[in-house]
C-alpha cells in the first residue's frame, strides 16, 4: 500500500486553495484534477459520487485499511491531513492540547462565519442580477465585523499567527478569503493587523505555492484594475445565474 495517493479536486477559489497551501506546506505528494466549475463539471455523477453536494474542493487518497476514502468539505479534509500526515505538527498541534482546542475554534470561525458571510457578500455585490441593498450591506458588513474580530484577535499575538507560534490549518483556512477581500468592496486597510497577516504568510513557499493551483491565483491583480473587474464579474454572473436556475429544477 502507498501513502499518501491523494488526488485534490479543485478550482480557483478561496476553498479550493485552502487545501492545495496545506498540502505544500506539508510536503505531500497529490494529484490535480481541475473541476470547471462553470461548465457544471462538479454536478457530473462522477464528481457527485466523491462529493453528494456537487462542491469544491474534495480529495480522495488511499485510507490506511487499504481502501479509498472520499473527503468533502474544506474543513474536514484540512483536519485529515493534519490528523493522518502531519505528525511534525507543520500545521497543526498535539491532540488535546489547549492550541489544539483553540486551532478549532478558529477553524470553524472561518468555515461558519467569514466564508459564508463574504461568500454571500460576493455575491450580492457581484453576481445578483440586480442591485439589492440589505442584501450587499447585510453580508459585507458582517464580513467586516468578523474581520475585526481576526484583526483584534492578531494585534494580540506576540507570534503573528491566530494560534501558538507557528502556521495552522486555521491560518490557511483564513487565508485565500482574506487575500479577496476587496472582491466585495471591503477596504483591508481598515484591517491593518489582519492586513499584516495576509502579507505574511503570501511570503511563504507553501502558500505562494499552493495558491496558484489549479490555476493562477489572481485576485489581487484583479481588484486592482476596475475593468477586469467588472469583466470577470459580468462571465461568473453570467454561469452563476444559470446554474441557480438548474439547481432550483431540480428541487
Amino acid at each position: 500500500m502507498s501513502r499518501p495517493n491523494i488526488t485534490l479536486y479543485t478550482a480557483q477559489t478561496p476553498n479550493g486553495i485552502k487545501i492545495s497551501i496545506a498540502l505544500e506546506e506539508l510536503g505531500l505528494p497529490y494529484k490535480v484534477e481541475k473541476i470547471e466549475i462553470s461548465k457544471n463539471t462538479q454536478k457530473e455523477p462522477w464528481f457527485l459520487e466523491i462529493n453528494p453536494n456537487g462542491r469544491i474542493p474534495a480529495i480522495t487518497d488511499t485510507f490506511s485499511d487499504g481502501q479509498q476514502i472520499r473527503l468533502f468539505e474544506s474543513g474536514s479534509i484540512l483536519q485529515y491531513l493534519a490528523e493522518q500526515y502531519d505528525p511534525d505538527h507543520k500545521i497543526s498541534y498535539p491532540k488535546g492540547t489547549r492550541e489544539y482546542y483553540e486551532t478549532n475554534n478558529w477553524l470553524f470561525f472561518q468555515n461558519a462565519g467569514v466564508g459564508p458571510m463574504q461568500g454571500q457578500a460576493n455575491h450580492f455585490v457581484r453576481y445578483a442580477p440586480e442591485r439589492i441593498e440589505y442584501g450587499a450591506n447585510r453580508y459585507v458588513n458582517e464580513t467586516r465585523r468578523l474581520y475585526s474580530v481576526l484583526d483584534k484577535h492578531l494585534e494580540g499575538s506576540k507570534s503573528g499567527f491566530l494560534v501558538g507560534d507557528h502556521i495552522t490549518i486555521a491560518d490557511i483556512s483564513h487565508w485565500g478569503w482574506v487575500a479577496a477581500a476587496g472582491w466585495p468592496g471591503i477596504d483591508i486597510d481598515e484591517f491593518p493587523h489582519l492586513k499584516a497577516w495576509e502579507e505574511r504568510l503570501a511570503q511563504r513557499p507553501g502558500v505562494e505555492k499552493g495558491r496558484h493551483v489549479p490555476s493562477p491565483h489572481t485576485i489581487k491583480d484583479l481588484i486592482k484594475d476596475k475593468a477586469a473587474q467588472e469583466k470577470a464579474a459580468a462571465e461568473t454572473r453570467a454561469w452563476v445565474q444559470q446554474g441557480m436556475k438548474d439547481d432550483a429544477t431540480k428541487i
